[in-house]
């Protein structure tokens, strides 16, 4: 099975919607999709700049898209300890995150005052694991411990299945700390995703019924070059490269 998550194209948060840089994003992403064969299913987060992002590609893979309310933005926020600020549950400063061994580590984050201090958060954290991992058991794949199990006796494999994700930044790496194993701290400060990045995970089932998720490609921006198209530094602190 194969999963391809994609965000949304450069962002206008306050309307929720694509900027003028993030409708050439997206048109330049609907170049790369509308080549891909073997899609089995498309969804999307019922944000607007993710549906507007999905929408250019859709026209072009003559395909629809199934809205999943979970897949909004994991825009559970917490005041940063540091700067005062309320905002999204990342962005923390290192001099502070880096030096609590919780963080690092994928079950004991739940525990600190900082992820508990918004009581929607770690429920909602555990809705998205539980939505994804409902949604990969209708193709067969069907959780087990941290692995996946494929000899479901009512489902038949999808072991070729490809689905398509259209959705953001924070919930795609929350989606990969569950699918991976990796507390989502780390993913979230250590890993940035530009506005229409590809990242691309695939079982490898190297014995039979067993299935594990990796990460094939992470990132990928490789429209945007084509197109000469910037990359986007929404989300980031420091200058994209773009060569």
């Amino acid at each position: 099975m194969r999963i391809i998550l994609i965000r949304h194209g450069d962002p206008d948060y306050g309307k929720d919607a694509l900027t003028e840089k993030g409708i050439r994003e997206a048109r330049l992403l609907s170049e790369r999709t509308c080549r891909w064969e073997g899609i089995t299913d498309i969804y999307c987060s019922p944000y607007g700049r993710a549906q507007a992002t999905a929408a250019y590609s859709l026209e072009r893979m003559h395909k629809e898209a199934v809205t999943l309310s979970w897949l909004h933005e994991f825009d559970y926020a917490i005041d940063d300890p540091v700067t005062g600020r309320h905002g999204v549950p990342w962005d923390l400063m290192p001099g502070y995150w880096t030096e609590i061994p919780d963080l690092y580590d994928k079950e004991h984050w739940r525990r600190t005052d900082l992820y508990r201090s918004n009581p929607a958060l770690l429920p909602a954290y555990d809705n998205v694991c539980e939505s994804l991992d409902k949604l990969l058991s209708s193709y067969g794949y069907r959780r087990y411990h941290n692995y996946y199990r494929t000899d479901h006796p009512e489902t038949p494999s999808g072991q070729d299945a490809t689905i398509v994700c259209f959705c953001h930044l924070g919930i795609i790496l929350v989606m990969l700390s569950h699918l991976l194993g990796i507390s989502p701290v780390v993913l979230l400060h250590s890993f940035y995703i530009a506005p229409t990045s590809v990242t691309v995970l695939a079982t490898e089932e190297r014995t039979p019924g067993n299935a594990s998720f990796r990460v094939q490609v992470m990132g990928d921006t490789s429209h945007l070059r084509i197109g000469n198209e910037p990359v986007s530094a929404s989300g980031y602190f420091t200058d994209t490269f773009s060569r």
